[in-house]
């Protein structure tokens, strides 16, 4: 899932890969070494709270090998942890905008697919993005939205664009995203211009936007928007689609959309580095993934949709039917990936996104 602090932080990393960065590098040969001892250990790197368990204990019985599992909070954390190597890990689970940024340093094993046979099972939507063209790198894993979460009792209606968010006579509390690209992203859709804009001249068009709304926002955010709609503290959250849905299991009144504007998708990635010693066991591990009910196992625990076409007929009937996890093909054609936009713009972005927090600051917010 994307996190979002990640735009703030990455744009060190940007800067340092521009003088020496070769777009889709050669990966460095693995050195051999002797076999470990006892059973294979598969070391799998990933985001926290986005596995299911029971997967992995099934696949170590079935394969016959173990799985040294760990956790990162932060894209920028796994970044950088790999950059300074020399790491374990074997495979990665990187936010597609981070697989661009990987991919151009050389710190990613091309794929075999003759050991990735379930590949077949890939939604096309998600088959040859900008970010890993011919996905030779990386397969999906999750996929998402940001957009709208809200209470209808504390709304008393629904919210239809992003401009009913900041309607001035609704006095809505809101709960806001607490990163620049994250943050900005629906303003600048709202005020007409691209997400991904590189305009100075819009991008701090749309902070003004926020700090003239800075009295509404109740706080920005990591990832827990979601908490204060729950809490009772803010009306309206900019919220990932599968926080969301699953308040939504226990509260009726709990609702998400889309914007008509549109709002933003993420695909979460499973990789394996350029170093790995066991990139036929992470093949296997990632084909696995791909099964179609282990795909499906995997989504019904997160309440995120899956991109695994094959894995559609497992999927449980309430996700389904839900448009908060599985949005109709007519919302899925307004939704739009964040692209980098390079360390330039991103200091503007940056510039600006501080300009907002100081604002919400002044007045004593989070």
């Amino acid at each position: 899932m994307y996190n979002k602090y990640w735009w703030a932080g990455i744009i060190l990393i940007l800067a340092l890969m521009t003088a020496c960065g070769t777009p889709d590098a050669p990966a460095p040969t693995p050195t051999p070494t002797p076999a470990e001892a006892g059973p294979q250990v598969l070391h799998v790197y990933n985001w926290d709270n986005y596995m299911d368990p029971q997967i992995l204990t099934d696949f170590e019985e079935s394969f016959g090998v173990e799985i040294d599992y760990q956790i990162y909070g932060y894209s920028v954390e796994m970044l950088e942890e790999v950059l300074a190597g020399p790491v374990p890990y074997d495979v990665v689970v990187p936010a597609d905008y981070v697989v661009e940024i990987m991919r151009r340093e050389g710190l990613l094993a091309p794929l075999d697919r003759g050991n990735i046979p379930n590949f077949e099972n890939i939604d096309p939507l998600f088959l040859n993005p900008t970010y890993d063209p011919g996905n030779r790198y990386c397969v999906p894993y999750q996929w998402g939205t940001l957009g709208v979460g809200y209470h209808i009792e504390a709304t008393g209606r629904e919210i239809e664009s992003w401009g009913d968010v900041f309607d001035p006579e609704s006095g809505y509390r809101v709960a806001w995203q607490g990163s620049a690209r994250d943050g900005l992203a629906p303003i600048l859709l709202y005020l007409g211009y691209s997400p991904n804009t590189t305009d100075p001249d819009r991008i701090w068009e749309a902070a003004a936007f926020l700090q003239e709304h800075s009295a509404r926002i109740v706080a920005y955010t990591e990832d827990e928007a979601h908490d204060f709609l729950a809490a009772g503290e803010a009306d309206i959250a900019l919220a990932w689609n599968g926080d969301i849905a699953g308040m939504m299991l226990d509260d009726p009144d709990m609702r998400y959309v889309i914007p008509q504007e549109g709002a933003a998708i993420w695909v979460d990635t499973m990789c394996i580095l350029a170093t790995s010693e066991r990139k036929a066991l992470a093949e296997a591990f990632i084909n696995y993934i791909l099964e179609p009910e282990v795909g499906a196992a995997l989504s019904n625990y997160l309440n995120y949709p899956t991109p695994n076409r094959a894995a559609m007929p497992h999927i449980d009937a309430t996700a389904l039917a839900n448009p908060a996890i599985y949005p109709p093909d007519e919302v899925r054609a307004r939704l739009f990936f964040l692209s980098d936009v390079g360390p330039v713009a991103m200091e503007v972005y940056d510039a600006a996104w501080a300009a907002v927090l100081d604002a919400h600051a002044g007045l004593g917010g989070q």
